[in-house]
């Protein structure tokens, strides 16, 4: 019985990868917790976060919301922990920049982005091996 739950197990993962569904459920699970950020944000705020005269991106349950973004370059991209318990940091690793500062729920870091035009990866330091808290940034002219 067990050998046959393994052997079942392992199509299912064969077929959603074939498929796209775990992607889909990625997906559609990221945008669940994105949706819940946006509300602590409101709650805590008062505002939307597109309601800010700067570019927002929250620091939730482990994800960058919105994970991925396009700004023109000189844009101030303030990074914003709406977590409850939870400390994160803003990192262009590969961009040979230094890791933020630590910033605990409902504390900010903000940068204006000077990087070169092109996709960017940002890592949360604590956070990007274990948990995969990457997010991406495309720089635009």
């Amino acid at each position: 019985k067990w050998s046959e739950f393994i052997g079942l197990t392992a199509l299912a993962l064969v077929l959603c990868s074939l498929t796209g569904t775990a992607l889909a459920a990625d997906e559609a699970e990221q945008a669940a917790i994105c949706a819940e950020a946006a509300e602590r944000y409101e709650e805590m705020t008062g505002r939307a976060p597109g309601d800010e005269d700067v570019t927002i991106v929250l620091a939730y349950k482990y994800i960058f919301c919105p994970h991925d973004l396009v700004v023109p370059t000189g844009t101030t991209v303030r990074w914003v922990n709406v977590e409850k318990r939870s400390n994160h940091s803003v990192w262009f690793k590969d961009a040979g920049r230094d890791e933020s500062e630590r910033f605990f729920p409902e504390e900010i870091v903000e940068q204006t982005l000077d990087l070169p035009p092109g996709e960017h990866t940002y890592l949360c330091g604590p956070h990007w091996e274990r948990h995969g808290m990457i997010g991406t940034i495309t720089i635009t002219e």
